[in-house]
């Protein structure tokens, strides 16, 4: 079966059902018995409005990018995907087939 690489980009001030929305695909990715995530959070980053965010040491309340990456098998990811779209939440998402190895082997 093949192997993929999600990446979910959110803005970190997104919210789904009360709750930032990164978190929210997090725990359903982990219910569905994705095996891994990382979450990731930009120092900056604009989206398609083109307003650029930037964190700083007085910054409280930015909205800056939020990655969430993701390595399953291409039936795990689907389920995702389709779980995210029955409830409406509308991210930005890669998926690109991976070659799974270790190093030093």
């Amino acid at each position: 079966m093949a192997t993929f690489l999600i990446q979910l980009h959110f803005a970190e001030n997104d919210r789904h059902r009360g709750e930032p929305a990164w978190s929210w695909t997090v725990d359903r990715a982990k219910a569905l018995g994705i095996p891994g995530a990382t979450v990731l959070r930009g120092i900056a980053g604009y989206g398609r409005r083109g307003v650029l965010e930037e964190g700083g040491v007085f910054d409280f309340a930015p909205d800056l990018p939020v990655i969430v990456q993701f390595v399953c098998e291409s039936d795990l990811a689907a389920r995702l995907e389709s779980l995210m779209a029955v409830e409406g939440l509308r991210v930005f998402r890669l998926r690109v087939p991976v070659e799974l190895g270790w190093t030093g082997q």
